[in-house]
């Protein structure tokens, strides 16, 4: 099978501090794409980039701010000329019974996960233009598909990313920009270990998915000829039943 040469494509990569953002631009990098890595913990992106070398460049900002993302993409733009590859990984989920969840929270949960990847992708689709197998792809998550109790705002923006990647494929599809989504189920990665012990417990029952697992479908994703599009990834373990 035949897939794109990746050399020299430029890729921006959000929430790549940890998790499936570090994996991908791992492997990305070794797929001869220069990173751009983009979090709000710098000093975590300084050190993947130190590994990385001259292949990632560090940006540091929150993907909810708007004016800091409009002028990232200034910047790339001045640097690069465009961009090859969005992906929207960034995100938090908080986990709650909705009657009993915090306001606060829900607000956190929308500005990362949904007004996030409203920023960054209205900011990188005119530095997409022209440049052939541009791509735009968005982790939302098996809870984008299905509603799981104690997850309900969390999957609320999940379901968004979905709709919004669904109808955003029908405006660029002719000028040529792919749009994908990657909807992972139960991944080893902070998201998880940072939840509760229960959660820690069911990604050991069920056999979790590795964050490289979920990065080598991106890239698998990106490779493809320019006139492929991977509309979807819905992966999850195989012990992962419910949802």
């Amino acid at each position: 099978m035949k897939m794109q040469d990746l050399s020299g494509k430029i890729a921006v990569i959000t929430g790549a501090s940890s998790g499936i953002g570090e994996a991908t631009a791992r492997l990305l990098v070794d797929e001869g794409v220069h990173v751009v890595l983009v979090a709000r913990r710098v000093e975590r992106l300084q050190a993947l980039a130190a590994e990385l070398g001259d292949s990632a460049t560090v940006e540091g900002l929150d993907v909810a701010d708007s004016a800091a993302v409009a002028a990232m993409f200034a910047r790339i733009k001045e640097r690069f000329g465009g961009i090859d590859l969005l992906f929207n990984n960034a995100g938090i989920g908080i986990s709650s019974t909705f009657e009993d969840s915090d306001p606060a929270d829900w607000k956190t949960m929308i500005d990362a996960n949904l007004y996030g990847v409203l920023n960054c992708t209205q900011a990188a689709i005119p530095l997409m233009r022209g440049r052939e197998g541009a791509m735009i792809s968005s982790v939302s998550s098996v809870g984008g598909r299905f509603g799981a109790a104690t997850w309900s705002v969390y999957s609320a923006t999940k379901f968004a990313v979905v709709g919004f990647h669904d109808a955003l494929r029908k405006e660029l599809g002719e000028e040529g920009i792919r749009v994908s989504v990657l909807e992972p189920g139960a991944v080893w990665s902070e998201f998880g270990e940072n939840v509760s012990e229960a959660i820690h417990e069911r990604r050991l029952q069920l056999d979790a998915l590795q964050s490289a697992d979920v990065a080598q479908a991106l890239v698998f994703a990106f490779a493809q000829p320019a006139n492929v599009l991977i509309q979807e990834i819905l992966m999850r373990p195989v012990k992962q039943i419910i949802p």
